[in-house]
C-alpha cells in the first residue's frame, strides 16, 4: 500500500520539505521517497463511559434527574468498546502501510507492547483495541490489578512528590490579569448555554485552591461546567436519543460550546509545568524508552484524559482533536509519537493527535481513507516543526532535561 496515498485524506498533503517529504508537491513533481516509520508510541484515552458516579452532579443542580445508563458508573459501554474497535481497524491499515504490522497474520512476538491503567474502563479499552488490531493473536495487555496498585498512570502522592502550595502558585501564574473571576468572565456565554440546558440557575463563582500533596483544585461553576459538559457529551457519543441528550435541550453546537469548561479545568489543575512534570514523568519515561528501542516497534498505552493533559503540559504541546475545543481530549482520543528515518538515515521524532469526530463516534461510522478520523501532527516546542519534528537526540535531550529539572 502506498503510504503517501493513505495519508492524503488525513490532511498530510505533499510538501517540498527537506528529507522528510511524504510525497511530491502539488505541481506534479516526481514523488519523493516517504520516510520510514520505525516506531510508534501512542497514549489513548479510554472510550465512552457513563459519569464516574450517579448522579453525575448533586441533586438540585439540574431541573430534571440525569438520564439513566445501563452500564455501571465509569465503566466502558458496549457502544464505547465498538467505537474503539472502529479506531483500531483504521489504525491497523495505517500501521500496515507504515510497515509496522504485517498485512496478514500476527506480528512477530515482542513487536507490540501494550499497557493500560488498572481501571476497568482503560483495561477494556485496551483489550478492544489490541484484539481488533491483531485479531486472534492474543496480544498481551499488561496492567496492574487496580489503579491503586500502579505507579504509571496514577502515581501516588509520595511518588509524584507534589508540594500543594507550589502547585497552586504554578497554576496561579497561568491566570489572566483578572484571576479566576477573569476566567469565569471569559466563559459567560458558555455559562448561559449551560444554564439553559440544565434548566436551573448555575452559580458561576469559582475558586482555585491548594491541596496538600496534590495538584490544585478548581471548584465552583467552572468545575461544575466541566463535569456537566462531559456528561452531556458522553450521552451524545453513546448514541442516546436527542430527547435524552441534555434533556433535549443540547444541540451538537451547544455541546461544543460547553465543552470549553473541560480544558479550562485541566489548564489550571493538571497542565501547569510544576504539576505536569510530576504527574507525567512515569509515562514520559516509558515513551522515550520505547522510541529508543526498549520494547516493541509499536507501544500502546491506554489511560485517561488526565494522563494526556499532563503529557501536554510536560512538553507544552497544544492540539485540536477533531471538532473538540483546543486542548480538550476526546474519548478514544490519543497523542502519539513517531520515530521516522529519512533517506539519509537520520532519525526524527514527531508528535501527532488522533480522534474521531463526535458524529463519527455517535454513529459508529466506519473509518477509512474516504472518512478518516482527525489525525494531524502537532508541535513540540523546542523540537522543530509540527510536520517534521526534531532528531531523536534532541528529543531525548529535551525530555531528559525536563525530567532532571522539575519546575518549582
Amino acid at each position: 500500500m502506498n503510504l503517501s496515498a493513505f495519508f492524503r485524506p488525513i490532511g498530510l498533503f505533499c510538501a517540498n520539505a527537506p528529507a522528510l517529504a511524504l510525497c511530491a508537491s502539488a505541481q506534479g513533481a516526481p514523488e519523493a521517497k516517504a520516510p520510514t516509520v520505525e516506531r510508534v508510541v501512542m497514549l489513548m484515552r479510554h472510550g465512552v463511559r457513563p459519569s464516574t458516579k450517579f448522579p453525575a452532579t448533586p441533586p438540585g443542580t439540574t431541573r430534571q434527574p440525569w438520564p439513566v445508563w445501563t452500564t455501571a458508573a465509569g465503566d466502558l459501554t458496549p457502544h464505547g468498546a465498538e467505537g474503539i474497535r472502529r479506531l483500531a481497524a483504521y489504525d491497523r491499515n495505517l500501521l500496515v502501510a507504515q510497515g509496522l504490522l504485517p498485512a496478514s497474520g500476527c506480528a512477530a512476538p515482542g513487536s507490540i507492547s501494550a499497557w493500560s491503567s488498572g481501571s476497568p474502563r482503560a483495561i477494556k479499552t485496551g483489550l478492544a483495541f489490541v484484539d481488533t488490531l491483531q485479531p486472534g493473536c492474543k496480544v498481551v495487555l499488561d496492567h496492574a490489578a487496580s489503579q491503586d496498585d500502579e505507579d504509571q498512570f496514577h502515581p501516588s502522592r509520595a511518588e509524584a512528590a507534589i508540594d500543594g502550595d507550589r502547585a497552586l502558585a504554578a497554576a496561579q501564574a497561568l491566570l489572566p490579569s483578572g484571576g479566576v473571576p477573569g476566567v469565569v468572565s471569559a466563559r459567560q456565554a458558555d455559562f448561559v448555554t449551560l444554564q439553559r440546558i440544565v434548566g436551573v440557575p448555575v452559580e458561576t463563582a469559582s475558586t482555585l485552591k491548594a491541596q496538600i500533596g496534590d495538584k490544585p483544585d478548581l471548584k465552583g461553576g467552572l468545575s461544575f461546567g466541566s463535569t456537566a459538559a462531559q456528561t452531556i457529551l458522553l450521552q451524545y457519543l453513546e448514541g442516546m436519543k436527542m430527547a435524552q441528550v441534555g434533556w433535549g435541550r443540547a444541540s451538537p453546537d451547544d455541546i461544543r460550546a460547553i465543552l470549553r469548561f473541560h480544558p479550562v479545568k485541566f489548564q489550571y489543575e493538571t497542565r501547569p509545568a510544576y504539576v505536569a512534570q510530576r504527574l507525567a514523568a512515569p509515562i514520559v519515561t516509558r515513551i522515550v524508552d520505547a522510541l529508543a528501542g526498549k520494547g516493541g516497534r509499536l507501544t500502546l498505552l491506554f489511560g485517561h484524559d488526565t494522563n494526556i493533559a499532563a503529557l501536554g503540559g510536560f512538553y507544552d504541546m497544544h492540539w485540536t482533536m477533531a471538532d473538540y475545543p483546543r486542548d480538550d481530549i476526546a474519548p478514544g482520543g490519543a497523542i502519539g509519537f513517531e520515530l521516522v528515518r529519512d533517506a539519509a538515515g537520520r532519525r526524527y521524532v514527531r508528535a501527532f493527535q488522533q480522534a474521531q469526530t463526535m458524529k463519527q463516534l455517535r454513529e459508529l461510522a466506519t473509518l477509512d481513507r474516504a472518512a478518516p478520523p482527525s489525525r494531524d501532527y502537532i508541535a513540540v516546542p523546542g523540537c522543530g516543526s509540527a510536520r517534521y519534528g526534531c532528531d531523536l537526540a534532541t528529543f531525548e535531550k529535551l525530555t531528559s532535561w525536563r525530567l532532571a529539572h522539575p519546575p518549582g
